[in-house]
């Protein structure tokens, strides 16, 4: 992984033409973005894919009454300045990047959480960001953070947001439940439980553990309904704490803690906040293990940019003074909290790496 402070997204010798050409795309990238997600969603980039080599004329398309010739010119002439269709003897064809976005699953995520969770928010970033408040939220409904309305979104945000969650969190479950029991724990706390999938993964792992699972009273109810379907309730235990109150304490006598895209909810001095008491909650000799998404350990730029320009919606949106952090900060606040770090795994599921800390 390249983890050296120097990093470029551009190529390396962009003329100043292309350089310019670059930053009209940033100048109307939201207009290029409302333009391809009604094509797509309005099946126009369906239509095209079933006339994959002819492709289809205006007229043709129109001539099936469900887009008007005035539509279908507006926004196919947006999606090719964006190379998601091309233009040929008259005909419009799809491209390589509207093939993406018709199936790929982590463009089609992406697209419904930005469009439904973040959109209408992201108009007062600028605001978000100089008083470090979700001011944006407010499109969304009339809570201090997201988390606190996490179970009352109104949909198609909520749906688009639990998509997006679990998707860049579900890859990684499978693969990671060997290193989770490498050393035989016995109790297990899932710090940031949401609505308990780690959890009921561990428990049905290994029937020798018992999880306790921490999180706010809203999020702990969604675990507690999933957690007595799969009837593994007797080996859980529930655990409300707002992490945003720092003298709540966490169960003690714990053998391993987990937090699996956690911590990049908070600021920097919560975060240092949580990991004293994760470290205060360890039994001698236990272990702390972080799964996040760092985007300074990502192998391909693609998932970096993704992650990026992910935290905006921290800002905007979350909590106002969270983001996609650096692989370092975490490092540096878990030594602080007394914790030493053993090992690091990239390249988990999709863009996860895994922090493994000892109480020092």
């Amino acid at each position: 992984m390249n983890l050296t402070q120097d990093k470029s997204f551009s190529p390396d010798k962009q003329t100043a033409f292309a350089a310019r050409y670059e930053a009209q795309k940033i100048a109307f990238g939201p207009v290029v973005f409302q333009c391809v997600r009604y094509a797509w969603k309005r099946g126009i980039l369906e239509a095209l894919a079933k006339s994959a080599e002819s492709g289809r004329s205006i007229e043709e398309l129109a001539e099936t009454g469900q887009w008007t010739s005035y539509a279908l010119k507006t926004v196919l002439e947006t999606c090719l300045s964006a190379g998601v269709v091309r233009l040929s003897e008259g005909n419009y064809l799809l491209d390589k990047a509207g093939y993406c976005v018709l199936s790929d699953s982590i463009t089609q995520i992406n697209l419904n959480f930005v469009h439904d969770v973040c959109y209408q928010g992201l108009f007062d970033l600028d605001i978000s960001l100089d008083q470090e408040k979700p001011i944006g939220l407010k499109t969304l409904g009339d809570w201090p953070t997201l988390y606190q309305g996490m179970a009352e979104l109104p949909e198609p945000a909520k749906t688009s947001w639990f998509a997006f969650d679990h998707h860049y969190s579900d890859t990684s479950f499978p693969e990671i439940l060997p290193d989770v029991f490498a050393t035989a724990p016995r109790r297990i706390m899932d710090v940031g439980a949401n609505t308990g999938k780690f959890s009921l993964a561990a428990l049905e792992y290994n029937a020798g553990v018992e999880l306790f699972l921490v999180d706010l009273p809203q999020q702990l109810e969604v675990a507690k309904s999933k957690l007595a379907a799969a009837g593994l309730s007797a080996r859980s235990s529930l655990h409300p704490v707002d992490m945003l109150l720092p003298d709540a304490p966490f169960p003690a006598g714990m053998d391993v803690v987990w937090m699996s895209q956690f911590l990049s909810c908070f600021s920097e001095p919560v975060i240092a906040g949580i990991l004293q008491r994760a470290s205060d909650a360890l039994a001698p000799h236990g272990q702390l293990l972080i799964m996040d998404t760092f985007w300074d350990r990502q192998r391909y730029d693609i998932a970096a940019y993704c992650l990026i320009n992910t935290s905006p919606y921290f800002t905007a949106m979350a909590s106002g003074n969270s983001k996609i952090y650096q692989s370092g900060d975490y490092i540096r606040l878990g030594e602080q909290a007394g914790l030493k770090l053993l090992t690091v795994r990239d390249s988990i599921g999709y863009c996860h790496s895994l922090l493994r800390f000892v109480k020092e």
